[in-house]
């Protein structure tokens, strides 16, 4: 997502407000063998339906009008292609998926004047491709021919089999066009990134895993960026070089998921922030085991839990400890520049995914795009299959957007409900987190045999195996809406007035007389109250 800038790089670039996060699980990680990406796209005031471009023939000189995906300005037309695949969400009919997260870098080189936006460019190639690499080649076609107008952007692009980083930034006005990278995550490998770049220098003759426009070097030291040797070219280096809140705000979110799987320690100094040579992460790591989906949520949740980014050794969380901070991120007090820490999961959420993508599957059952409409820990992700041509009423409704409330709307219910529990997080969380996993445990559960269902529909027909799988994930999205609605219910009956109502039996417990039965009162938590007393002295002690 494209954001604010904040901070001013030495050599004049900037680094954005922090927005998105993506992880990468390459097939061989995986425990079975699927292809996984994530994307919490994060943006302050977003509203987004799960969007579907639907398959279609186009005539020969039939144009497309191009408008930001941030902002609906409109930048111009494209040549429309011959035949575009069906799209949903962020996946294709061919389990092609794309996200990405923005890194900004240097503002001489966004393009005012270019056409195609990073928003637009991952819609276009999701209609464009069958695979990855083919993905790659049209988004990199498609800027050097109509021109690139945003910042930086890291690309998370995944097919079945393989799964690619690819980072771009544009050329300046009056330079049509982009300079990138694109390297293969090994099979055996995850990845992540999080709105800074990450690519630093590159194997320039492994043309089967590294692709690079012909003038990412050239150009770099035409502009002054570079100086060296091509074989010690860095392209972070010379496009988005990490500084204080690059390292802290976003690479610390990368430190974080690899973290969960591998020993990273010995890169805690580079994403704390403050050390100024300490030593990079690595693009990738082979993780500790195999990775599964379910754990791959686990980590789109993550509030740096158990490290030292954690957000509950402090009272910024307030009376119960809420694992979130306000922003913006800097701040100053007394004259003293602050920070907060910026964990993966974050309010300002708009959707957020996990793609499976499998390759011993039919396309058609293979992809399954595990989708939310607002912060990933504060919702169910449901599943959504790639070959779905209508969205449920929940994730695309009629009148709802983002200054009109709807009570049909995902959206707005899962974040009328998150906003009850962010502020008594410690108090109303594990009421939301036995909804939340119940609801997704039953639909791993469900995944084998109405994969199999689909599977023998398939053998019919594969429109018979599409309108199943259509109905199902439907079907599963409104009634996670239908329950999402009793829990706002539950937790405003339960915790009113900061109050807890007893229960017994799974129902609120009622006098002989038949009045609601007495409520308890909590109070502070102990180590908030501890806290409390030691900034107040004696002013609230008993005489």
């Amino acid at each position: 997502m494209k954001k604010t800038f904040l901070f001013l790089l030495a050599f004049g670039c900037a680094t954005v407000s922090m927005a998105c996060t993506n992880f990468i699980v390459a097939k061989g990680a995986s425990t079975d063998g699927s292809v996984i990406c994530t994307y919490n796209a994060d943006d302050y005031g977003m509203f987004q339906s799960l969007c579907h471009f639907p398959a279609a023939k186009h005539q020969k000189g039939e144009m497309r009008k191009i408008y930001d995906w941030d902002t609906n300005v409109y930048h111009g037309e494209i040549a429309e292609a011959a035949e575009t695949y069906n799209v949903i969400g962020n996946i294709n009919e061919w389990q092609v998926t794309i996200g990405e997260t923005t890194f900004g870098g240097r503002e001489e080189l966004v393009d005012p004047n270019g056409i195609i936006d990073y928003g637009s460019l991952i819609y276009l190639a999701l209609q464009r491709s069958k695979s990855a690499r083919e993905a790659i080649n049209v988004m990199t076609s498609l800027v050097a021919e109509y021109g690139y107008n945003s910042e930086g952007e890291t690309f998370t692009i995944c097919d079945p089999n393989e799964a690619w980083i690819m980072e771009m930034i544009g050329k300046g006005p009056g330079n049509k066009g982009a300079v990138w990278v694109a390297i293969r995550i090994p099979d055996n490998a995850i990845c992540a990134h999080a709105n800074q770049s990450r690519i630093t220098t590159f194997n320039q003759k492994d043309k089967k895993n590294v692709l690079y426009s012909k003038d990412v070097i050239s150009f770099a030291r035409e502009k002054g960026f570079f100086t060296g040797k091509d074989a010690d070219f860095s392209f972070n280096a010379a496009y988005a070089a990490p500084d204080f809140s690059g390292r802290r705000y976003c690479e610390a979110r990368v430190w974080s998921f690899f973290n969960h799987f591998g020993d990273m320690m010995p890169y805690l100094d580079y994403a704390m922030g403050k050390v100024p040579n300490a030593e990079p992460m690595p693009l990738w790591i082979v993780p500790n085991h195999k990775v599964s989906v379910q754990e791959v949520e686990a980590c789109m949740r993550d509030h740096y839990e158990g490290t030292p980014f954690a957000l509950d050794q402090d009272m910024g969380g307030g009376i119960w400890e809420m694992p979130y901070r306000p922003t913006p991120l800097s701040f100053e007090v007394d004259g003293k520049k602050c920070f907060n820490e910026r964990p993966t999961s974050t309010q300002q959420t708009g959707f957020s995914y996990v793609s499976q993508m499998r390759s011993w599957l039919p396309r058609e059952v293979g992809g399954c795009l595990w989708w939310g409409n607002d912060d990933g820990n504060m919702v169910a992700y449901t599943p959504i299959y790639c070959c779905n041509t209508v969205q449920p009423e929940c994730y695309n409704t009629p009148g709802a957007d983002a200054v009109t409330f709807s009570m049909d709307n995902a959206y707005w219910v899962c974040n009328w409900v998150s906003n009850m529990v962010y502020p008594r997080y410690s108090q109303m969380f594990p009421s939301l987190k036995e909804v939340r996993d119940s609801l997704e445990n039953s639909y791993f559960v469900n995944q084998k045999s109405i994969e199999d269902r689909a599977l023998e529909l398939y053998k019919e027909s594969p429109a018979s195996a599409q309108q199943f799988l259509n109905k199902y994930s439907n079907e599963k999205a409104q009634q996670m809406l239908e329950r999402w609605k009793q829990l706002a219910y539950y937790l405003i009956v339960k915790y009113n007035d900061m109050a807890v109502k007893p229960e017994k039996d799974g129902k609120f417990e009622r006098t002989p007389e038949g009045l609601g039965a007495k409520v308890k009162r909590p109070g502070f938590p102990e180590s908030y109250a501890r806290r409390l007393i030691k900034e107040t002295g004696d002013k609230l002690l008993q005489p």
